[in-house]
């Protein structure tokens, strides 16, 4: 989708239209840009940008904080158009899909006459311009959606993907970000093409498997990362949530109770895939933006809320340095169908958490999830950033859930 966020924004403040419009916040926030449109790109603003710099760059722009309900309801509707060109797809973000339309052709034609039936009737469904890109792989489709951008379609012929690749740079590759560009760089690799010269085995020499799999992706093939599976089966490898503070804090109260509301917020997910978390990891990120991960694998994996918060708070309070925390973030890890073997004196306790937090997760569907929480974590109170992808994007909800 183009400039999804802003479009939407459009849709209902039709003002908005041609204007310079950042999505994510207001200017004097702390925050990152959601979505920026193309006239504010012009300034230089793109996503994943501080809010405050965007400012700096184009004062002018019009800065609005953002609607995730409709983003999610558009990207609804957007999946159910897909839904009727394949019954394979795969919604990689809120805003991005991808289609096998592998034995359509009967149905929907040639290449790029399904493609325009495709924009067309996504067009139609959400008065929403989209960009395609077709091709033998996800991943040159993916940059040909890319090169497409604003509003085209580009088919890359099989066969010519190395040549269309060989031109761009290698941050157009899927998965290469900024590190990786400058180690490459490094390595005197600027361009795709400069890239596939090269012989697998000094890639893998010098960047191991992700070296393997930059060999394959410079080739064009769907090759290590990102995809890995079948389109429309990849099943959650990580379930996470993050919190930036408003203002940098070393109140340990206040850290303690957003460590607990995080674990509580992805222990609901891992409820609703009906998954358990073997690992549980915790990001802690200071004023000066230096960042530290810490993992503990648990003696069973768990998907209980007391749990999880539990594991995190120890494994922050072993790192924290009593310095002032800009971010945290809860990741549960090594995911598990089952919890395993629980001894018979924990077995009671266990039973007893799983049925209440039945009830409580009914509760929330009913009412919101802030009307029960742990003790702990009530103080820790935020609204979700417009740029977090939605707990459960169309086409990705859960199999299974603890409350059917």
């Amino acid at each position: 989708m183009d400039a999804f966020f802003v479009s939407v924004e459009e849709l209902f403040d039709p003002s908005l239209k041609g204007m310079p419009v950042v999505v994510g916040g207001k200017p004097n926030e702390r925050g990152v840009v959601s979505a920026a449109s193309y006239a504010a790109r012009k300034c230089g603003v793109h996503s994943a940008m501080p809010l405050r710099t965007a400012y700096k760059m184009c004062p002018q722009a019009i800065f609005v904080e953002g609607h995730r309900d409709r983003y999610c309801e558009y990207s609804g509707r957007v999946f159910e158009v897909l839904n009727r060109f394949s019954p394979s797809v795969e919604m990689a973000s809120i805003d991005e899909a991808y289609l096998d339309l592998t034995g359509s052709e009967r149905l929907h034609g040639p290449p790029l006459a399904a493609a325009q039936k495709l924009h067309q009737a996504v067009k139609q469904a959400t008065n929403l311009n989209c960009s395609i890109g077709i091709a033998a792989s996800r991943m040159v489709a993916k940059v040909a959606s890319d090169q497409a951008k604003p509003n085209g379609i580009l088919w890359i012929v099989p066969g010519q993907e190395a040549s269309f690749l060989a031109p761009l740079d290698v941050r157009r590759i899927p998965g290469v970000g900024k590190v990786t560009q400058r180690n490459l760089h490094a390595c005197g690799i600027r361009k795709v093409g400069d890239l596939a010269a090269l012989d697998r085995e000094f890639l893998e020499e010098r960047f191991g498997q992700w070296g393997v799999a930059l060999a394959g992706k410079a080739r064009g093939e769907d090759a290590g990362g990102w995809f890995d599976h079948e389109v429309g089966e990849a099943e959650p490898k990580s379930i996470s949530h993050e919190h930036t503070f408003m203002e940098d804090t070393a109140d340990a109260a206040a850290l303690d109770a957003m460590l607990t509301r995080l674990s509580e917020m992805v222990a609901r997910r891992l409820r609703d895939h009906a998954l358990y978390a073997r690992t549980v990891q915790i990001k802690l990120r200071y004023s000066d933006f230096s960042t530290f991960t810490r993992a503990r694998t648990l003696e069973r994996a768990t998907q209980i809320d007391s749990e999880l918060a539990s594991a995190a708070r120890n494994l922050f309070h072993k790192a924290w340095k009593k310095k002032p925390i800009r971010l945290l973030g809860v990741y549960a890890q090594q995911l598990e169908a089952s919890e395993g073997q629980a001894n018979l004196l924990e077995e009671e306790k266990t039973e007893a958490w799983r049925k209440t937090l039945q009830a409580v997760d009914k509760m929330r569907d009913k009412y919101g999830d802030s009307v029960v929480s742990l003790a702990a974590g009530m103080p820790a109170t935020f609204r979700a950033r417009v740029h977090e992808n939605p707990e459960n994007l169309p086409g990705k909800e859960p199999k299974k859930s603890s409350r059917e």
